[in-house]
This record gives structure tokens, sequence and C-alpha cells, in this order.
């Protein structure tokens, strides 16, 4: 049976941000279901390209049997690696420089829905998380089992802006000595006495959120890719990114204004910004009522435009 992977969020923005040449070579760098992928080639015409990444083994076999990617010829790429390495694909496959890079930093509806990757506070399945199911990767169970109390502290608070995350690891290492993390719903049964009673589900969700990113070390890769971007984009080549946190958001919009993770852009002997990259709509996109009305998880998403500036190359 197919997999059902989640229609694509704000795809008619995405495109409109790409600014989509029909020639020019273009990167997705979350492959996902493809929805977006789909989208962007049928932008492009005979002499354009499009070269997509994905680290999920699952939406990497799957595109093998879809009939539009696997007849696209030399137009469509799908590399099977963290779009943290790029740069070095991309030289590898002489696609440089691009013209535009799409970025949908969610989190796929087939990881939230197959409970064996253990995504979901809704189901039974291994706490894993890891979006590339490698072995030897670790675990959320094996960073709840392994790391110091002081290390969870900091994954508590940095990625999942939990205000109690010092009680939390605290009461983790005690638990783990007795009964060691090992599945969703144990977690889950673990952490729901912590939360505000009547916010219990999205409590849930930001622990959830903090291990996956530790377990993925997603804000690492995002910035990886962010500062790659500024090395592969032609001048004047569109960035377009769709983020679901704040602290996605944060490095976005700072990187977006400074070319700098930090937000501290450079500035010539008279104070003009010297920033690579100049944001082409000044908020962030968010889906329309809807879109979310049809699509529930687009939501909390919100998508920036950014242009590689003439004198950023």
């Amino acid at each position: 049976m197919p997999i059902d992977y989640h229609e694509p969020v704000m795809l008619q923005e995405a495109l409109q941000g790409l600014d989509i040449r029909k020639d020019g070579t273009y990167v997705d760098a979350t492959f996902g279901g493809g929805g977006h992928a789909r989208g962007i080639l049928s932008c492009l015409g005979d002499e354009g390209r499009l070269v997509a990444f994905d680290q999920d083994p699952d939406a990497v076999e799957r595109a093998s049997g879809l009939p539009e990617f696997a007849g696209a010829g030399s137009r469509f790429v799908l590399v099977g690696d963290n779009f943290c390495h790029l740069k070095n694909h991309l030289r590898f496959r002489h696609a440089l420089p691009v013209d535009g890079i799409l970025a949908d930093l969610g989190v796929s509806s087939h990881q939230f829905d197959v409970p064996s990757r253990g995504f979901s506070i809704r189901s039974h399945g291994p706490l894993d998380m890891r979006m590339n199911g490698k072995e030897g990767a670790m675990t959320a169970a094996e960073v709840l089992n392994t790391y110091p109390e002081e290390r969870l502290r900091d994954v508590f608070s940095r990625y999942g802006e939990i205000p109690s995350a010092g009680r939390l690891a605290s009461a983790v290492v005690k638990a783990r000595e007795n009964s060691p993390f090992a599945y969703t719903d144990q977690a889950v049964l673990f952490f729901t006495p912590f939360a505000m009673r009547g916010r219990e589900n999205k409590f849930l969700a930001m622990v959830f959120q903090a291990l996956r990113i530790e377990v993925n070390k997603e804000l690492e890769n995002l910035e990886a890719l962010l500062l790659q971007s500024l090395e592969v984009l032609r001048p004047g080549g569109r960035l377009v990114v769709i983020s679901y946190h704040s602290l996605e958001d944060r490095m976005v919009k700072n990187f977006m204004r400074s070319g700098k993770i930090d937000g501290e852009a450079e500035k010539d002997f008279y104070g003009n910004n010297l920033s690579p990259m100049e944001p082409v709509v000044r908020k962030a996109v968010q889906p329309s009522e809807a879109e979310i009305a049809r699509n529930p998880r687009a939501r909390s998403a919100k998508l920036r435009i950014a242009r590689k500036t003439v004198g950023g190359d």
C-alpha cells in the first residue's frame, strides 16, 4: 500500500517565492513526500534542473516508484543525504550555481503517522525519532537514558523552551535508574504530570520537539544549510524556507536580514548594511485559513523569502 505523505505546505507561495526560471537549477532541500518538488518540476522546461535532498530512506524509496520523478530523466535527481552536505553534492553533480533553494523544515506526515518512527505522542512505538533511521545514530530513548542531568536540562530548555527544564531533567535521571525509557507512550505517561492542567498536549509536544531536535541535530544542520546557501546561490538567486517553531524561524529571519545566524550584519564606514542577503518580503508569509482547515499541520508554518544580493558572491 502506498504511503500517504502530507500535502505540501504553502505550495503556491513557495513557488512564487522561488521566482522560477524555466531553464534554471533549483534545490528542494527537504523532498519528503515530493509535493514541493513536483510543483517545482512543473514550472521547469526541458533545460531546467531540480536537485532534491532527503535523508529519510522511506522518502527516497517511495520517490523511485513515482512516475513523475522516475521519468524526469536528467531534469531531476534525489540525493539520499542530509541537506547539510548541500554544497559538496551540488559540486559533484556540476549543478553550481543554483537559482533557488527551498527548504520545508517540518516533519512529514509519514514520520508522524508511522508508530515505529517514534515521533508522535499519540501512538505506541519505540522512542526513536531518527529522521534517517541509520544504525548507530542516537535515538531519543538513548538521549533520555544516557545524557547527564545538566545536558538534559540544556536540551529541554534550549530546544523545547520549557521553563521547568531543570526539574524535568532531574526527574528523568531519577526515573531511568529503575525504568529506562524505551517507548513513546511510556514517555507520555512520565511527562504528562509535569504539564499545566489543560495544556498537556502542548507540553508533550515541546518535550518531543526538544528530543527530536537533539537527536537529528536539526539546528546545526539548518545553520549549515543557510551558510552554504551563500556559496551555492547565484547573485539574485532565491532562498525560501518554511519553518514551524520559533527557534528555526529566528535563525532564518536573522540570516535573511544579515547573512549571519546571529543577525549582526556587517556595515560599511557610513553605517550601510553589507548583508549578502536581502528579504523579499518584510514579514513571514503564513498559511490561509482555508489551507489550515484543509491541512491542520500547516497551522504553525512561517514562510520567509530572501534573495542573494549582487554583491553577495
